[in-house]
């Protein structure tokens, strides 16, 4: 039995890079640095999203980034709250209140646990390449559209700041990559709206940042087992988006990187840090991709250290430099976010060159998960959605592989059939058809050699094939299964049908 259950991860301790490298060490405080600033409204707004206090929020980003950081299996991995977080448990605080958030929260942790150490993490094998590529495209497409209530109904200053920002971090790199452009853009432009006094929406805006560090409790809710299952729905709901988005974005930070992530262990570790969130009163989150592709792929950070210093930033940004950073332009995190949304999506895939080549069934799996994507706002429907789309295709694609020839003997008195692909629910269908029952000799002879039995609906066609030739006083021998075909059609054949 213990051969069947997931391995337990592993946690190897090994010398950190940043330790012998003051290269890496810079690469990665700056990442960290710039991933807490754009951190801060986002986590603001998914806090009103939700309902809650701003503080409330932060305090997740905070405690979800620096758990993850130890415990989480992919490197360099921003986890905070989110937004597809806090739509799901928004109507439980509404109904309810933040006490029952904050257990949904801590049950969420419970569930994510559980399902990382059953194996959970081994499903994202069955997600394709198109779905994948969809995503990845969706996911530039929200970041993008996020950015646009920024730059409605603002006064006109904010535009060429927007232009300043962008020609910044298009431009610095060719100059100097020592530091990161996202954060020189920040910087001056903030210094340009302050020194100026220039009156454009801030930071401090979005609310009032916390000026302490968040202080461990319980949730303020009767424990009860009707407290349970009043929260268990949302719970759970929030356990299985919060693993889809963390996985997705681990696989894609995998891609970008070149390097392999312990998805099992990533799963359990995204339910220690809600757990932890929970009991800090924090709104609960998971994988963040907007931040990390600025940490990945627009900063270059690779370690555990980014990810760390982006929570611990965070709170002294807040806490140390609160009036500062509540100056910071929102146009100024506005740019960083559509220089993210420009570099993530993925441009080669809608080239005409590629969708010429590329298979019609793979362009619309692809294009499936971007419009529910988009439509929902919810990055875990559309896989879920355009996963499905895929194998209703392959299913199609495959259900015609199925190819019957038959040779009948020079005296007349047998046909041998051959069977070649594969049998399954969708291409046995037609397996049927594809005899002559009438025009056959008494002796027949079915060969299996060439294709392979995969469920009950195959064997079921194998019957109707067999009681057809019989209802004739004809005889059907089957021949050349492999041994779990064989043992599947042992076990089934004669067993499907009431009248057997």
């Amino acid at each position: 039995m213990s051969s069947l259950l997931p391995a337990a991860p592993r946690f190897r301790l090994s010398k950190p890079e940043w330790l012998d490298s003051p290269k890496v060490l810079r690469t990665e405080v700056l990442a960290g640095l710039v991933v807490a600033l754009a951190l801060i409204p986002e986590a603001i707004s998914f806090s009103i999203i939700a309902g809650v206090d701003p503080a409330i929020g932060l305090f997740a980003s905070f405690t979800m980034a620096v758990v993850i950081s130890v415990v989480g299996g992919r490197k360099a991995m921003i986890s905070a709250a989110t937004g597809a977080v806090a739509l799901v448990i928004a109507p439980l605080n509404q109904e309810h209140g933040l006490g029952y958030l904050i257990a949904a929260v801590i049950l969420a942790g419970v569930f994510q646990v559980l399902l990382g150490a059953v194996g959970v993490a081994k499903l994202m094998r069955f997600v394709p390449r198109s779905v994948m590529v969809g995503f990845v495209n969706a996911l530039a497409v929200l970041i993008f559209m996020a950015q646009v209530p920024e730059m409605r109904d603002v006064p006109w200053a904010v535009y060429p700041l927007l232009a300043g920002g962008l020609a910044l971090m298009v431009f610095f790199p060719k100059v100097t990559k020592v530091i990161p452009a996202p954060l020189v853009s920040i910087v001056v432009l903030t210094v340009i709206t302050v020194a100026a006094g220039i009156a454009v929406p801030t930071v401090g805006d979005k609310g009032e940042l916390p000026s302490s560090l968040p202080v461990p409790g319980l949730p303020d809710v009767p424990f009860t087992l009707d407290t349970l299952t009043t929260i268990a729905p949302y719970a759970l709901a929030m356990a299985l988006v919060g693993l889809m988005e963390s996985l997705m974005t681990a696989k894609l930070v995998d891609d970008i990187t070149d390097t392999r992530s312990n998805k099992t262990r990533e799963s359990i570790g995204q339910g220690v840090a809600n757990i932890v969130t929970g009991f800090f009163g924090g709104m609960g989150g998971c994988a963040m991709i907007g931040q990390t592709m600025i940490n990945v792929r627009v900063s270059g950070a690779r370690t555990r250290l980014s990810t760390f210093l982006a929570g611990s930033f965070l709170m002294v940004l807040c806490v140390v430099f609160g009036p500062v950073v509540s100056d910071i332009p929102m146009a100024a995190l506005v740019a960083v976010m559509v220089m993210v949304s420009v570099a993530t999506f993925d441009w080669h895939s809608i080239s005409p060159r590629t969708l010429k080549r590329m298979p019609l069934g793979e362009t619309i799996v692809m294009v499936t998960t971007v419009v529910v994507v988009v439509a929902t706002h919810n990055l875990a429907i559309g896989v879920v959605v355009g996963t499905v789309a895929a194998m209703i295709i392959f299913a199609r694609r495959v259900a015609h592989l199925a190819n019957v020839s038959g040779v009948v003997d020079p005296d007349g008195k047998q046909v041998v059939y051959s069977v070649t692909g594969e049998l399954f629910f969708a291409s046995s269908n037609d397996l049927v058809h594809q005899f002559d029952y009438k025009g056959d000799p008494d002796d027949v002879v079915i060969d299996l050699s060439g294709t392979h039995i995969w469920d009950a609906s195959s064997v079921a066609a194998l019957d109707a094939i067999e009681t057809k030739y019989a209802q004739r006083g004809k005889k059907v021998t089957i021949v050349g299964l492999n041994e779990p075909s064989a043992d599947m059609h042992q076990r089934l054949a004669g067993q499907l049908t009431g009248g057997h």
